[in-house]
């Protein structure tokens, strides 16, 4: 059997050191901003307060520092930054300086400590908030549509919808981006997506909690009761993660909001509650669901998941960065080749709102960097693209 192609050359990694890129935008100018959020949304104490106040100097000026010995996850993060811990914030690459710095906010809050803070979201009060916001509601209401579709046009219309559901990310929105309208496509294969569920099992890899997770659920919905997956695996984080990203207990909340509410919606809601019970569906977590890792050094218990799978769907611009091992690939660099290490068949549906691009025709990837060069961080494109054993061939 001939060996999956590879990319011809790595790819630079994406970094934290450069003045005034996104990477740098991030930690000097979102963090402030989600930090100070933070502390107006949760009655934090003093010294939960002078934690983060620390935490933000020190992502900014000071060297790396390790977690307690007393951390729960003390071991796994010993392996994944036993070359970070020590150095500048600035000198590490930008995926695992934002996974940590995320793990740090837990810290910060008390998450993992003895204590009343023991297990709170701090991001709780965001989550909250768009589930009760207008937008929840209209999105809601909008499934009578989808649901009022010829089978194909719904097919497509829960697709494109899962897609741009990223769009409305917490964090994209608390950097002041707003949602309020979808742009293009800069690459589509859905056309190949669909042949690959074969009625067996689909692993869903969310991203974010609320109005993204939303029009997930109703596109797992739509997979189970369509036949296009006899069971889907629905992999969240295990624990708070980049504002939004979504847990089991989002899920819970999600679908109490659903079922809560009229036509649709409702049942949507109750039939993905009977498939839990049932086993359709099942909600798993994984340490490495909040590794700073790429998709390439994942643990053999998930990549023999996602080889058993008919295909894996990985949601939002965080999986891609992983799956693109988060580098400055040419954007016309093949995203099968990419992603050539990965055990089964791939899916990435995914609005572009950092650096990391592949897959894209050259005329396509000139158009887009003449007519406004931040098109990538900006969300004002998304990408579906389709990777295969056979085309890594």
């Amino acid at each position: 059997m001939s060996q999956p192609r590879v990319p011809h050359r790595e790819a630079p990694p994406i970094t934290c050191d450069e003045p005034d890129s996104f990477p740098w935008q991030v930690f000097h100018e979102r963090h402030p901003v989600l930090i100070r959020r933070i502390l107006e949304a949760v009655p934090y104490g003093q010294a939960e307060r002078q934690a983060f106040a620390a935490l933000l100097r020190e992502s900014r000026q000071d060297q790396v520092a390790p977690l307690s010995p007393e951390a729960p996850d003390f071991d796994l993060w010993q392996v994944w930054g036993k070359e970070q811990f020590g150095r500048s914030w600035q000198q590490q690459r930008f995926l695992w300086a934002e996974s940590y710095f995320y793990r740090r906010l837990l810290q910060a809050g008390g998450y993992f400590a003895d204590g009343g803070w023991r297990g709170v979201d701090l991001f709780a009060p965001f989550k909250h908030a768009e589930l009760d916001a207008p937008a929840f509601t209209a999105d809601l209401t909008a499934l009578d549509h989808q649901h009022a579709l010829a089978e194909g046009e719904r097919e497509q219309s829960l697709l494109m919808t899962a897609v741009w559901g990223n769009l409305a990310d917490l964090g994209f929105t608390i950097a002041g981006k707003g949602p309020e309208e979808t742009g293009a496509l800069a690459a589509d294969e859905s056309d190949r997506l669909w042949p690959l569920l074969d009625g067996g099992l689909v692993t869903v890899v969310a991203d974010n909690s609320g109005r993204e997770l939303l029009a997930d659920l109703a596109l797992v919905d739509h997979l189970l009761a369509g036949g296009r997956a006899g069971e889907v695996s629905l992999l969240l984080k295990p624990q708070p993660y980049y504002i939004s990203d979504a847990t089991p207990r989002d899920v819970l909340d999600c679908l109490d909001r659903m079922t809560a509410a009229a036509g649709a919606a409702a049942g949507i809601g109750g039939r993905l509650r009977q498939a839990l019970r049932d086993d359709r569906l099942r909600m798993r977590t994984h340490p490495f669901a909040c590794a700073p890792l790429g998709y390439r050094d994942m643990p053999a218990d998930l990549r023999e998941e996602f080889a058993a799978s008919a295909l894996t769907i990985m949601k939002g611009d965080l999986n891609y960065r992983r799956l693109a091992d988060d580098r400055l690939w040419p954007p016309t660099t093949p995203f099968a080749e990419v992603t050539a290490y990965f055990p089964g068949p791939v899916a990435a549906l995914r609005t572009v709102k950092s650096d990391v691009v592949t897959g894209l025709d050259a005329e396509t990837a000139a158009e887009l960097d003449a007519a406004d060069p931040s098109w990538r961080v900006s969300g004002t494109h998304a990408v579906i693209q389709v990777a295969t054993p056979r085309d890594r061939e």
